[in-house]
């Protein structure tokens, strides 16, 4: 009996010893999952009263831009991929613009060179934001509740303040030097400001509650309008109460394409995202990933090399489809991915030297934001905005209360030569008037068997379509939860530089040194977080798993 008890005893012991896969929130009817608890409860808050995914994607953005303006933002643009309970999908492009007096050679000396920061730091940098259009549009356009009665409770956390986490302190005394740099006078978020203190933003609120009595024209005509324009002005940047005025979201046809079994619905040109997402897809469905086992080797080889391969097109193509012509059928084509992966083979790595297109892939920084959204209609919204850099421009216009964009940074300042992230442009993205500049954003929608499965995205400059890539991989190819699927270590390869990026700690030795005698160079230096993925999953019973990304402070909030 002692020894049955005993054995018994063993194993309960091994069985409690063996990891568990972590569980993200379940919920039975809606859910937002974003960088900040008090973006995701503000969202999930309009949800409870009744509201809508697109009343609450109008409140967990401009959540965001209070309680996250490390990314989040009014002064910067977005995408947003969206899916009505009755199948209707489409997509809403909200990405700044370049002013209209701006030129081809704006960040140019007089011997054509690259003027260093001049793209990157102050007002010389700033797009014209397309934040609070995005907002406007979407709500005009699908909305239930009272947009006044949807910017409440941002403006009640404005004026109440947000609480520093460690991850923010860390952030802001990172870049206090660029804030010097950048701005005359000591801004809001230059006070040495510790884990625990609170920031109220009084300013912001203020423009809030005007953008909240007059609307969206507040912003771009209104006294908010005027404001900004004569602060650019005022410090040597372009944009015009004529920018503001011009300014539109526009609704584009997302990118639609099968893996499997399933239906993937992904942002648009001037986004990247949709387009390598298929490209890439599509060279690794004949693979069987599931059968080579999660982070093994051969999966590993499968999806760096249709990364390399897609990577490699994308500068070459892509663009503002308004100004460039883009041949996105023949780039999102099954045969088309075929024929790329056919100089692949499992005994040796291709060099990215002898995979041809496009000059070194273009990209925005870590620095953004994504937001998932299922309501308790079965509507469902993926939203990725961004400032480009770490607080943008560092430039902060302190009487209305929020930092401006850097994203012109994201055009080709010159053709072959290296943006502030060493990555470099080609011709279809150079600096034109009113358009807008390249993109990695991937905001992404999955259905299968007819029926809502995953909403996805992230940060993450260009590792952003391969950290969307992996998680979806992770559900479908390796039956994992979202939570599971979102913490798992991820790599990533852009074609150039020929390494792959990898998370430290995340991949055995004996991985990597197998796929470097395969002649794989490997880079755990570069890449210390590859994406911070917020993501749903709609479980086999109709209910919801969060995936809220342990990288950072984000965090899903459901009912």
């Amino acid at each position: 009996m002692k020894q049955s008890f005993a054995l018994l005893l063993c194993i309960i012991l091994l069985f409690n010893c063996k990891k568990q896969p972590e569980i993200g929130l379940i919920t039975e009817k809606a859910m937002v999952v974003s960088a900040r608890e008090e973006a995701s409860k503000i969202g999930a808050d309009i949800l409870k009263k009744g509201g809508n995914a697109f009343d609450a994607m109008a409140a967990t953005e401009l959540a965001l831009a209070v309680s996250f303006p490390y990314a989040g933002n009014i002064g910067g643009g977005g995408f947003m991929v969206y899916r009505k309970n009755n199948g209707e999908i489409g997509a809403l492009d909200y990405r700044e613009k370049a002013p209209i007096a701006a030129t081809q050679n704006m960040y140019l000396d007089s011997l054509g060179n690259v003027i260093k920061g001049k793209s990157t730091l102050g007002a010389m940098a700033v797009g014209i934001p397309g934040t609070v259009a995005g907002v406007f549009a979407t709500h005009e356009k699908f909305g239930s509740l009272p947009m006044e009665e949807i910017i409440q409770p941002v403006i009640d956390l404005a004026k109440k303040g947000v609480i520093v986490t460690q991850k923010q302190e860390n952030r802001l005394k990172k870049h206090i030097p660029a804030f010097r740099k950048a701005n005359s006078e000591t801004i809001l978020l230059d006070n040495n400001w510790k884990k625990g203190d609170t920031i109220k933003y009084m300013a912001l609120a203020e423009t809030l509650t005007r953008i909240q009595q007059n609307g969206r024209d507040e912003f771009y005509k209104g006294e908010t309008a005027k404001t900004l324009a004569k602060f650019m002005q005022e410090n040597g940047g372009l944009i015009t109460e004529e920018d503001l005025a011009k300014y539109e979201a526009k609704w584009r046809t997302p990118v639609v394409f099968n893996y499997d079994d399933l239906k993937v619905i992904s942002m648009a040109p001037p986004s990247s995202g949709g387009i390598c997402l298929a490209q890439i897809m599509n060279a690794i469905e004949p693979y069987d990933l599931d059968k080579y086992g999660h982070n093994s080797v051969k999966s590993i080889q499968v999806i760096t090399e249709a990364e390399r391969r897609a990577y490699a097109d994308r500068s070459f193509f892509l663009g503002d489809p308004d100004f460039v012509k883009i041949p996105k059928e023949t780039l999102i084509s099954k045969p088309y991915s075929t024929s790329r992966m056919e100089s692949f083979s499992f005994d040796k790595a291709t060099s990215s030297s002898d995979v041809s297109h496009g000059d070194i892939t273009f990209s925005e920084s870590n620095e953004t934001t994504h937001y998932s959204i299922v309501d308790q209609f079965g509507n469902a919204v993926s939203v990725t905005t961004t400032i480009n850099a770490a607080f943008g421009s560092k430039l902060y216009c302190s009487e209305l209360g929020f930092f401006l964009n850097n994203e012109m940074d994201d055009f080709s300042s010159k053709p072959g030569v290296p943006n502030m992230f060493g990555l470099v442009g080609a011709e279809a993205n150079k600096i034109e008037p009113e358009k807008r500049m390249l993109s990695s954003m991937t905001p992404t929608i999955v259905e299968k068997n007819g029926k809502l499965f995953m909403v996805v995205g992230t940060p993450g400059g260009s590792t952003i379509i391969t950290s969307v890539l992996q998680t979806i991989l992770n559900v479908h190819e390796y039956k994992m939860g979202m939570q599971e699927a979102v913490n798992q270590p991820r790599f990533h390869h852009q074609w150039l530089p020929d390494d792959i990026k990898m998370e430290p700690n995340g991949f055995s030795e004996n991985i990597r040194n197998k796929l470097k005698s395969l002649g794989y160079k490997l880079d755990e230096s570069n890449a210390p977080v590859i994406g911070k993925v917020d993501a749903i999953l709609v479980l086999p019973d109709g209910k919801l798993e969060g995936g809220a990304d342990h990288r950072g402070d984000d965090k899903a909030v459901g009912f």
